[in-house]
């Protein structure tokens, strides 16, 4: 979907959901956190942040986010609803964990001088593996489906 300047707030209307996501589970909320990556197709360079709920279903936790991608004649705004499962690595400080969760990806393409850029919102569809140590410091690898930027590698940390 094309969108023009001035006619739709979508951004406003993006980040006020996710403002009531992150509200929604605040009274038993792990932490806020940070990432930044890399990311192909397209080839970026990304940060962001998070909000970790305490786990509420055996293992099973939320985190919402929101990353900026720079790079590729595009900027991209991601809004991720990730749910992650964690899983104990023996008696270790580090827990393996796989997400996924839907995602609405807003693009902004730069059409070169005098014109004007072009603004699309589209879904997607993210999938991640990764490992997390108790301290908050974690490492993922993040797949995209739909139109979620293909492969994605970070690291972030959740304050706890």
């Amino acid at each position: 979907m094309v969108l023009s300047r001035g006619r739709i707030p979508v951004g406003g209307v993006l980040l006020a959901g996710l403002a009531w996501s992150l509200g929604a589970g605040a009274a038993r909320a792990q932490g806020a956190g940070f990432q930044g990556g890399a990311s192909l197709e397209p080839n970026q360079v990304y940060v962001g942040a998070h909000y970790e709920t305490r786990a509420f279903a055996g293992q099973l936790h939320f985190r919402p986010a929101i990353e900026g991608g720079f790079g590729d004649n595009v900027r991209l705004a991601a809004l991720n609803f990730e749910f992650l499962y964690k899983i104990p690595i023996g008696g270790s400080a580090w827990k393996f964990y796989q997400s996924s969760g839907p995602a609405v990806n807003i693009y902004r393409f730069d059409l070169g001088p005098g014109r004007d850029a072009q603004v699309d919102v589209r879904a997607g569809l993210v999938f991640s593996t990764g490992v997390q140590h108790e301290n908050g410091f974690f490492t993922e690898l993040k797949v995209g489906t739909g139109n979620s930027p293909n492969l994605k590698f970070g690291v972030g940390w959740t304050i706890h």
